[in-house]
């Protein structure tokens, strides 16, 4: 049975570097550490799943945080969600989604938000699949 992990000690952390580093190539192995402690210093919470066959193999990820705005109120984030690609298509991403719902309730809030790559297809059927909808456009401007 697969079992949500919290990512709290620096050994867990260090762990999950090659599914974070799927999604964020542009992060440095050496640099996953004190960024991710940097920003679970703030809020950030991460988890994550192992292989079925490696219980010592971080193979999918979530990161996320309670955020509130005048929009939403208040709602829990997922800054990050990924899978190694090898174990796509397998239920890994899934699980954390429900885990994640889960918190959300317990909590006491009822908004679950994350923004996705506009050209990550597979993603977003998952979402859709997940209960997500589209609810807005995502724009950015890089300064400088």
């Amino acid at each position: 049975m697969r079992t949500v992990l919290n990512a709290v000690s620096d050994a867990a952390i260090l762990a999950c570097t090659d599914v974070i580093r799927t999604l964020r190539p542009h992060i440095l192995p050496e640099d996953v550490l004190p960024q991710v402690k940097e920003m679970q210093a703030s809020g950030y919470r991460l988890v994550y799943l192992t292989a079925d066959e490696d219980p010592s193999k971080a193979v999918a990820f979530a990161g996320f945080r309670q955020k509130q705005t005048l929009h939403s109120g208040k709602f829990i984030y997922i800054d990050d969600l990924a899978t190694l690609p090898e174990y796509r298509g397998k239920g890994y991403a899934s699980l954390l989604l429900q885990h994640i719902r889960e918190l959300t309730l317990a909590e006491g809030l009822t908004i679950l938000q994350l923004d996705s790559g506009h050209a990550l297809w597979p993603a977003h059927k998952l979402y859709h699949q997940q209960g997500f909808y589209i609810s807005a456009h995502h724009f950015t401007q890089k300064l400088a």
